[in-house]
């Protein structure tokens, strides 16, 4: 397929390129190629003068610039005019919008395409999936608008570049499996020479290669490819590269090709009759091991024995419990990263749960919060988690009784915090860390850590800074290691400090230590110890190192992104994190990970973080309080960045005053290609961005953060995180009579307690929210509250009601300029005009709210919206449609990972297919629906299916079965409460698209 074939004349994939009627349309090179190129990308939306002058002059605008655009977009005019380009630019305020049809772009055409894929693959028909994407990707002709000098124009595509590669592996994924791996070598080869630290394209050469009966060969790039990371970033490769040289080492079953002919497509209302499970998500949430680990050896073998008898299948039927306890820096989670990963892979191959409890800070960690937060790793949507303790608990125990889990919870504080979290299958572990004893947890082995002795401590300190070192200085590296103590959290400082200093004689730090612990003697021996080798470094740092070590202390999340460094010294440099190396060069701040981005995430160790407040105390007031401010603004203009390009605009949302602090725009590209997954990573970040905001009483970042942030908690239904940040922030709205950030906060709370079957306090919520609203006279505020006040009301049956606020809601969200709103809107209002038997204003309705998300691209809309319309078309008698829409969005929920969505699509397409008489496939998607609400324990979605499974079961002629195992079954569902919840409650994003 080429870009001819899709109708595309507007070309940005490859150099810029217009058709008209009279052939290719020449625009002049300069700044008219970067305004039209900056409308394509932003095609039928409006751009502003101001963005158009930032694209064509990054610094220092002339004082024409405003003219000379308004020049450039006269001339683009007459110059696609004469061309005969079906195109028009209008001017709208604040700027431009260029308006033509989507499929006429390139770029639109190949995401169409790769929606189109997904559905193929989502049927079953990989080759079809695979010839599609190949199709697509063959639309670029280079990179995208190659040749522009502009870098926001570069920014911007980078995001379509990523898509592209990210094609190419899926089409390159799907024909390995259909084994045509003879002929892709060469392909996938060239791939991981162009992209040599993407760990995907690597894993399928590796795959390739062993299939062609090149072994040697495919282990030889896993080995290729693990030096690359080691030299380049420092990392070992991820899990799944690791996994799979096992796998290629051992031979295993899973990466042998076996041949089956692939079955000719079927009719869309005919699928495989057979249930398919969903896997179950294994968690790998262990930091990263310390790769200079030494000593502790005796303490590491009684560990490994404890943790693996159980898992083993030993005799013994307990739980294996390990207690590490030790002082401050004696190294205690160090010890229990590496044990974690030592014994992971071979004892635990469902998963490693790990949690930071924070027994050291202000507020540890709850068990509830921890539970809630393990459940979601392990594959339970937040709606389905239990509100009490509880409940979680059984909930928990329940999903690990037939796994073998590794936990590992980090600084606990007390038993309360850690009896809740012991999984009651012996064949799981458990490694605690804490500086209490914590002689009430049943079972455990208890062992203390002690420091290391003088030859461990000479082998760490050898390993940094060089073993011929230690050899021309014996005497005085037997000294330094006797006035260390043997903690290894200083020996490392101090030896960092050494490595940044190879002129410096191990003699002289034996006395400059000394001289530190002289100063510090009042305080404990090993406090002291760490002091003054935290001292002797932070005093060698320079200026603007010793400042950025103070002000890092003042985020309180647990781990600090690259950016929050440029925040605190107003740095907007590109890559931020090269003011952060020089810390972790001397051991002051550790690498925590790597984000999905790429991005490096940073922690202090937790006597580190002491000295640092220490220091930040001593500098002044003010400029902390605006650091501060810059790093909660700069959260708050990432989440707001994130919402835009979920939404494809600044749509369903209110924002406040708050200052942003930015960084360079080219690194937000990098953080926001996936715009969710950042926040995800990012969420307990995000959460406590929110409630400092509130503690130190800066209740516009507070509240405005908040419902940026619901963002994410209503797409990955985080509710407990929800209402933790929108509570801390009502509290400082309030206290300050902040009355539009109160009714906001407070209309967010209304949905979340809408989407988790609150009726009561939703209806409270909500209209205190609307009275607020009225006396500002907010429209998106009022459209969003009486939109979710008219889904109440169709939950009690009042449909009148309900249609009398959507159309409040409607000239709201249409006086507001919102066009996701009012798409929102219509497509709630269009399932109670079909349920009413109004099928044509429904399908109008429909068909102009997915004309609105796909026109600004919001994926989740488009699957509700597409979901409704599958609905509407089974109500019209039109099956085959109806079934081939509703797996389409089935495709489109399963590639986003929404398992509860995929639970509803597999339900509804059993009631297509049993409305049209076809009862083996009814059955087939049935009982696969089934095995969804099974792998996330929902038992009152369970009994809704099994009461439909029972009437097909009976009309295939299997009354046994549907008497005796489904029927019983749904009467214990249903007598666990209220099978439905409401469509918030039961279903996820794709289907209520909310703020």
């Amino acid at each position: 397929m080429t870009t001819e074939r899709t109708g595309a004349t507007l070309r940005i994939l490859g150099p810029l390129e217009v058709e008209g009627s009279a052939g290719v349309v020449r625009v002049p090179p300069g700044r008219q190629q970067v305004v039209l190129a900056f409308l394509l990308m932003e095609a039928n939306q409006n751009v502003s003068t101001d963005s158009l002058v930032d694209a064509l002059w990054e610094e220092n605008p002339p004082d024409t610039a405003r003219t000379q655009v308004q020049i450039c977009v006269s001339r683009l005019r007459r110059n696609l005019a004469d061309g005969g380009v079906d195109v028009t630019i209008e001017t709208r305020q604040p700027g431009y919008l260029l308006r033509v049809d989507p499929a006429r772009i390139d770029a639109n055409a190949f995401t169409a395409m790769i929606v189109q894929a997904r559905a193929l693959r989502g049927e079953g028909r990989p080759a079809e999936a695979a010839a599609t994407l190949r199709a697509a990707a063959a639309l670029w002709r280079g990179p995208c608008l190659s040749g522009m000098s502009s870098p926001t124009l570069r920014t911007r595509a980078l995001r379509l570049e990523e898509d592209r590669l990210t094609t190419t592996e899926d089409y390159l994924e799907l024909e390995l499996g259909l084994g045509r791996h003879h002929q892709l070598v060469g392909e996938m080869s060239r791939l991981v020479r162009e992209q040599p630290l993407r760990e995907r394209p690597r894993a399928l050469l590796m795959v390739a290669l062993y299939r062609c009966g090149r072994q040697a060969e495919a282990l030889e790039v896993y080995r290729a490819g693990r030096e690359l990371l080691i030299d380049e970033l420092g990392l070992e490769p991820g899990p799944d590269l690791r996994g799979l040289e096992a796998a290629i080492l051992t031979g295993a079953a899973e990466v042998r090709y076996r041949p089956s002919s692939e079955p000719e497509p079927r009719a869309a209302a005919e699928p495989d009759p057979r249930p398919v499970a969903p896997r179950p998500q294994v968690p790998r949430q262990l930091p990263a091991a310390t790769a200079d680990f030494v000593g502790h050896d005796e303490l590491i073998a009684m560990a490994t024995r404890t943790l693996t008898g159980g898992a083993d299948g030993a005799d013994g039927a307990a739980l294996g419990v390990v207690v590490i306890v030790g002082r401050p820096g004696v190294g205690k989670s160090t010890v229990a990263a590496h044990l974690g990963h030592r014994v992971a892979e071979e004892h635990f191959p469902d998963g490693q749960l790990y949690c930071d409890l924070r027994g050291t800070r202000a507020e540890p960690s709850a068990a509830a919060e921890v539970i809630g937060r393990f459940l979601v790793a392990l594959g339970i949507p937040g709606p389905m988690l239990p509100d009490d303790l509880a409940g979680r608990v059984d909930m928990y125990r329940t999903l690990l009784a037939d796994r073998r889990v590794l936990v590992v919870l980090d600084d606990a504080v007390t038993e309360q915090q850690v009896l809740p979290l012991l999984p009651g299958n012996p064949r799981c572990a458990v490694l605690v860390t804490s500086r209490s004893r914590l002689t009430g947890v049943p079972g455990a082995r208890r062992v203390e850590l002690d420091v290391l002795r003088p030859r461990e401590s000479l082998e760490l300190i050898g390993r940094v800074i060089g073993h011929d070192r230690i050899d021309r200085e014996r005497a005085a590296a037997s000294a330094l290691v006797g006035t260390v103590g043997g903690l290894p959290l200083a020996l490392r400082i101090i030896a960092a400090r050494l490595a940044a200093r190879p002129h410096w004689t191990i003699a002289s730090m034996v006395q400059r230590l000394a001289s530190e612990r002289h100063r510090l003697d009042e305080l404990a021996h090993g406090e002291m110890t760490i002091r003054a080798s935290l001292s002797l470094t932070h005093d060698g740092l320079d200026q603007r190192s010793r400042r950025l070590f103070g002000l890092l202390s003042l985020a309180e999340g647990p781990s600090l992104s690259g950016w929050v460094a440029g925040a605190v010294l107003d740095d907007d440099r590109r890559f931020p994190s090269d003011l952060l190396e020089p810390l972790v060069d001397v051991q002051m701040l550790d690498v925590a990970g790597v984000g999905p981005t790429g991005d490096f995430a940073y922690r202090y160790q937790d006597m580190v973080r002491l000295f640092a407040r220490e220091k930040l105390a001593e500098a002044d007031a003010a400029d902390n309080a605006a650091a501060l401010r810059r790093v909660l603004g700069g959260w708050l203009a990432l989440a707001e960045d994130a919402h835009r390009r979920v939404y494809g605009g600044d749509y369903t949302l209110v924002h406040g005053r708050a200052p942003r602090w930015r960084p360079h725009a080219e690194h937000v590209e990098q953080l926001l290609a996936n715009p969710l997954d950042w926040m995800a990573a990012e969420q307990e970040n995000l959460c406590a961005a929110v409630e400092q905001s509130a503690a130190a009483g800066l209740d516009e970042l507070a509240w405005d953060l908040a419902v940026t942030v619901a963002t994410l908690f209503e797409s990955r239904g985080l509710l407990d995180d929800w209402e933790r940040t929108h509570t801390a922030a009502l509290a400082v709205t309030r206290s300050s009579g902040n009355t539009l950030g109160t009714a906001m906060l407070l209309g967010s709370l209304g949905t979340l307690h809408l989407s988790t079957g609150h009726a009561t306090r939703s209806h409270e919520s909500l209209t205190e929210a609307l009275g607020l609203l009225v006396e500002l006279d907010e429209p998106t505020g009022l459209g969003l509250c009486r939109r979710d006040l008219a889904l109440l009301a169709r939950r009690t049956g009042d449909d009148d009601l309900a249609l009398e606020l959507y159309g409040r809601a409607l000239t709201d969200f249409d006086r507001a300029g919102d066009v996701v709103g009012r798409a929102t809107v219509l497509t709630q209002r269009a399932h109670v005009l079909a349920t009413r038997g109004r099928i044509e204003a429904a399908r109008a309705e429909l068909t102009e709210a997915l004309g609105i998300y796909r026109e600004v691209r919001y994926v989740g809309g488009i699957a509700h919206a597409m979901r409704r319309v599958g609905q509407v078309q089974s109500r019209s008698g039109e099956h085959d449609a109806a079934v081939r829409t509703l797996t389409e969005v089935l495709a489109m929920v399963r590639a986003s990972r929404d398992v509860i969505g995929e639970g509803h699509l597999l339900h509804n397409l059993g009631e297509v297919s049993a409305a049209a008489g076809r009862l083996a496939a009814a059955r087939g998607y049935f009982e696969q629906a089934l095995a969804v609400r099974e792998t996330i324990m929902d038992h009152r979605g369970m009994a809704v299916v099994r009461a439909d499974l029972a009437a097909v079961l009976a009309g295939l002629g299997e009354p046994g079965r549907a008497g005796q195992e489904v029927l019983g079954r749904v009467v214990t569902g249903f007598a666990d409460g209220d099978p439905i919840r409401g469509e918030h409650a039961a279903a996820a994003p794709a289907f209520e698209p909310g703020r």
